[in-house]
C-alpha cells in the first residue's frame, strides 16, 4: 500500500454530504499517525477498501447481507498484503464475496468514505474501519456468493436504496451520489 497515494487520494476527495468531509479529515489524521494504517495488526482501526458495485444497467447495486454484522452493506473487507492498492482491495472483495465474474472500475477516485465501529469478536477488540470505497460495474448480473462469508447477496434497485429505512446511512448515501 502506497501511503502517498492514498493521501493524495483523499486530498482530493470532494464530496457535498458534510459527514463524508469529516470522515476525510479524519481518515487524513489516522493515515498520518500511523504507519501500519492498512494492516488488520493496528488494533485501534485500519483502512479497508469496498466495491459500490452497479449492475451493467447502472440501476441496481449489490449488497451482501454480512454474517457477523447482521446487517446490509455493499462488498469490502481488509486489505491483503498482495493488494497494490485499496481499489484492488475492493474489487477482490467483491470478486471473492460474489462470485463475480468481471468488474470495470468506474473511476480511479474515491467515490465514497465512510467510518464504522467493528465490535469485539474473541480477542480482537472494537476498532475502527476507515473504509474508503470505490464504484464499479459488473458485466452480468449472475452471482455465485461464497456463503461461508456472507449470508446472502442481491441486487436492489438504487431508487429503492435512496429511499429505503432499515438500509445502513452510507448506503443510502452512495445510493443518491451520480459520481460514476
Amino acid at each position: 500500500m502506497q501511503k502517498d497515494n492514498i493521501r493524495q487520494m483523499l486530498e482530493r476527495f470532494q464530496t457535498d454530504f458534510d459527514e463524508e468531509t469529516l470522515y476525510r479529515r479524519y481518515t487524513l489524521e489516522f493515515l498520518r499517525t500511523c504507519d501500519d494504517f492498512w494492516q488488520r495488526s493496528n488494533l485501534a482501526g485500519h483502512l479497508t477498501g469496498s466495491a459500490w458495485v452497479l449492475n451493467p444497467r447502472r440501476d441496481k447495486a449489490l449488497l451482501i447481507h454480512h454474517r457477523a454484522l447482521d446487517k446490509w452493506f455493499q462488498p469490502g473487507g481488509h486489505a491483503d498484503a498482495t493488494d497494490a492498492s485499496l481499489a484492488a482491495t475492493a474489487r477482490r472483495e467483491a470478486l471473492e464475496e460474489c462470485g463475480l465474474g468481471e468488474l470495470t472500475l468506474l473511476s480511479e477516485a474515491i467515490f465514497d468514505l465512510d467510518i464504522h465501529v467493528i465490535p469485539a469478536k474473541r480477542d480482537i477488540p472494537e476498532h475502527l474501519h476507515y473504509d474508503v470505497r470505490f464504484a464499479f460495474a459488473a458485466a452480468s448480473e449472475m452471482l455465485n456468493g461464497d456463503l461461508s462469508e456472507i449470508r446472502d447477496l442481491q441486487w436492489v434497485p438504487l431508487r429503492e436504496l435512496a429511499a429505503a429505512e432499515g438500509v445502513q446511512q452510507s448506503v443510502r448515501r452512495m445510493a443518491v451520489k451520480r459520481g460514476w
